[in-house]
């Protein structure tokens, strides 16, 4: 009988292996199926009330990567926003004071909680910064984050190194960032991943956390209809209102039981 899958990871697991590093080749499939299926998803998701989103790129990505998610969710209805501080090179103490004026700036002039979308790396921003703004943010949702396994678990780490001097957050900060935000918030992971093991994007159960399996490569998660269906329904709650993901009909062969036991 195979163990049941763990939701608080606290060692390291390995980084994916070659056939998930090949299977990121679909991410243009991916990116041709979004386009593909935006207007009819257009049409069946449903509109937003118009909240900020501010949206954070990936690892040496910048605001470029995350436009056609941005162009999904202005359609949609909703103000959506770049993180506007070029590439993203990792967690740095400037960048972050500077995002988190940006947040604050961005709640005074819409008037409304924001709503808060990482990539990725993007997603360590997006938590963390509801850490220190949870009064201005409305919920989180992350794409392929690894808030939590080992240094080594991803295979970007060699990336990480170059832009940062080392290949892993200290352990002090790792474990500040296993812990979720004050706010609800939405893991999207792929157990066939080929850049983070999938159970780094796995947060501990609780009132306000959630996990959503996907099938998808790392790079084209943000344009993967599943994906963008995903996204379209969480920030459609009402701002105060927030509840699971619901794996009704056909969602379930859509989206599978991210409760399982692990492969």
């Amino acid at each position: 009988m195979k163990a049941p899958m763990k939701t608080d990871l606290t060692e390291d697991v390995p980084a994916p292996g070659w056939l998930n590093i090949v299977l990121e080749a679909r991410a243009g499939l991916e990116f041709g199926a979004g386009l593909a299926t935006a207007l009819p998803l257009l049409a069946s998701a449903p509109r937003g009330d118009g909240h900020p989103v501010l949206v954070f790129p990936g690892m040496a990505a910048s605001d470029l990567s995350t436009a056609p998610l941005r162009h999904w969710l202005h359609a949609l209805g909703y103000a959506a926003h770049g993180w506007q501080q070029g590439s993203n090179f990792g967690p740095r103490a400037d960048v972050m004071a500077a995002s988190l004026a940006h947040i604050r700036a961005l709640r005074q002039r819409h008037g409304r909680k924001l709503s808060l979308i990482g990539q990725s790396l993007g997603g360590i921003y997006a938590r963390e910064l509801a850490k220190q703004a949870g009064d201005d943010v409305r919920l989180v949702i992350t794409l392929g984050t690894p808030f939590t396994g080992g240094a080594h678990s991803t295979n970007a780490w060699r990336l990480f190194e170059v832009l940062n001097g080392t290949g892993h957050l200290a352990p002090e900060a790792r474990a500040g960032v296993r812990q979720a935000p004050p706010v609800p918030t939405t893991s999207v992971y792929s157990r066939s991943d080929g850049v983070v093991a999938w159970q780094c994007s796995v947060q501990a159960a609780g009132a306000h956390t959630e996990n959503i399996e996907v099938e998808c490569s790392h790079t084209g998660m943000a344009v993967h209809p599943l994906v963008l269906n995903v996204i379209a329904d969480r920030l459609a709650q009402p701002e105060g209102a927030w509840q699971p993901f619901q794996r009704r009909g056909l969602r379930r062969l859509a989206y599978r039981d991210p409760q399982r036991a692990a492969a």
